[in-house]
């Protein structure tokens, strides 16, 4: 079989490590491009020897970039960042790091180009992360011909940031806020497959696909799933999005914000797949429901005494 090589930008992250496992299993070598190669040391053991190689790349940094797709038949790029910080600001790196990945890819010769989006994606957006991740596809696509690009739900799984949130609130809180909105959370391992996919399919280039799980659910069912797999029980209480904005004006001054404005904008449209667009039936994928995974993860939230049982 002949060699094929992939560089993942951001594959260290909680989507990256699923789909550089997926990809080694796939028969790829992967080169994970991230800006911290030590902390992307334990994706090694993920392949076999020499499988999987850490590769120290900033997609802001053009230099690094260059370097690291050289030689590569695919690029997918992962990168992206929820809230802003000093230098790393969401047209930095989902915009012209975009740009960056993109062009490079195309200057060197590979043959797909997969980007990471996200569902609500929009130039009109009031939010200022969905507005720059449709400018990133727009640019990448601009700057690769056949590009793909990929927009998630919200991501699910052991490391997410999303359930694991919550369930750490609720161990702390007597009471939990809910937000009038609506989500459609994907397995990461299935994102991990419909990226592996792509990257097989002759018919992907070009197109952009939603990648949502087989239900919807309100924030309220979000909350419940995670007190009844945790074993607690919390006061559920509706909460205007103009408080939460308000509280998040303070909350954006911790070194890692749990809640921002901008994310406060984002919960006031729904997260979900819009109707017509491709998804994973398109892929061959049948999506994997929250309540499957989420025992596998959420029950070392539980009391102490509850842990116990089986």
């Amino acid at each position: 079989m002949n060699r094929r090589l992939v560089t993942v930008f951001g594959g260290s992250g909680f989507v990256g490590r699923n789909l550089v496992q997926r990809l080694a299993e796939d028969g790829w070598t992967v080169r994970v491009a991230v800006r911290d190669t030590e902390a992307a040391l334990f994706l090694k053991v993920l392949g076999g020897a020499g499988q999987i190689v850490p590769i120290a790349a900033d997609v802001t940094d053009r230099g690094t970039v260059d370097a690291a797709v050289r030689e590569a038949d695919a690029v997918v790029n992962l990168v992206g960042i929820l809230y802003e910080r000093g230098r790393r600001t969401f047209q930095r790196i989902h915009v012209d790091g975009a740009r960056n990945v993109a062009e490079a890819a195309q200057a060197s010769g590979a043959a797909r180009l997969v980007q990471m989006s996200a569902i609500g994606a929009s130039a009109n957006s009031p939010a200022a992360y969905a507005r720059t991740k449709a400018a990133g596809e727009r640019v990448a696509m601009d700057a690769f011909a056949g590009a793909s690009a990929v927009r998630p739900s919200v991501v699910f799984g052991p490391e997410d940031d999303f359930f694991n949130r919550f369930a750490k609130l609720a161990q702390l809180l007597p009471a939990l806020p809910v937000f009038d909105t609506s989500f459609q959370p994907v397995y990461a391992a299935d994102v991990a497959e419909a990226i592996c996919r792509i990257l097989n399919d002759p018919e992907a280039p070009g197109k952009i696909y939603h990648l949502g799980g087989p239900r919807v659910i309100s924030f309220r069912e979000v909350m419940e799933l995670v007190m009844s797999e945790t074993g607690r029980r919390r006061f559920l209480f509706p909460m205007p999005l103009w408080i939460a904005s308000a509280e998040a004006f303070f909350l954006e001054m911790l070194p890692v914000p749990p809640l921002t404005r901008d994310q406060v904008k984002l919960l006031g449209i729904p997260n979900v797949v819009p109707a017509g667009s491709l998804t994973f039936r398109e892929l061959g994928i049948e999506p994997t429901s929250v309540e499957a995974v989420l025992p596998t993860y959420l029950r070392r939230y539980r009391p102490p005494i509850l842990q116990q049982e089986r």
